[in-house]
């Protein structure tokens, strides 16, 4: 049973680090491979630029505490229950030319709008605070019904966030116009760094 902030429970035990299930020694890394989740393949993409000397991005571990444990056999230890210890902030952060980026990956089966509910508050707070301190702070949305990911500077969510807190959702075409399309590729599957070239100025 896992207990989230806020006071929702969770039967399910679910690892703290949501990544992509993990590759045996044998299995190569396979940038290209479809068929992946969202979050699979931004962590696929992050592999190919830290294999690759251009970024180095990793998700971050949310911190756990154990409750209980159980041990149906001598060797073998199964949670059973655990806390998140803090709410999350951003799923992703890192550094690339020197410059450190920080940024969240979020999806929706929407066609017109993103809904707000995906972002918290302190969320949003943890994005003021990295821009505050001359950081890259951007999101990642991916429109899974449409197959489009866009690109959008956590400036352009953050001041649609404080100027419209009544509003469930933040229109696709505005999402358009403030932010920009990543057209997904083979290798890497999404090319992010591509679109933060263009926010630094080409470095």
């Amino acid at each position: 049973m896992v207990n989230y902030p806020g006071g929702i429970v969770k039967s399910d035990f679910v690892s703290a680090d949501r990544t992509a299930p993990k590759r045996t020694r044998s299995e190569s890394v396979n940038f290209a491979k479809r068929g992946m989740s969202f979050e699979a393949e931004i962590n696929a993409t992050n592999e190919y630029y830290l294999a690759h000397g251009i970024a180095v991005v990793h998700k971050k571990p949310t911190p756990v505490q154990i409750v209980h444990v159980d041990y149906p056999k001598r060797a073998r230890a199964k949670i059973t229950e655990a806390y998140f210890r803090q709410a999350s902030t951003t799923d992703y952060s890192g550094v690339y030319n020197g410059h450190y980026l920080d940024f969240e990956a979020k999806e929706t089966n929407q066609k017109q709008s993103f809904p707000l509910k995906n972002f918290h508050k302190h969320q949003i707070e943890h994005m003021k605070a990295v821009l505050a301190q001359q950081g890259f702070a951007f999101v990642l949305l991916n429109f899974a019904t449409l197959a489009e990911t866009y690109f959008l500077p956590a400036s352009a969510l953050i001041d649609f966030y404080d100027a419209h807190a009544g509003l469930k959702s933040m229109p696709l075409d505005l999402i358009r116009t403030q932010g920009a399309r990543i057209p997904t590729q083979q290798i890497p599957r999404i090319p992010y760094i591509e679109i933060l070239k263009t926010q630094i100025g080409g470095s």
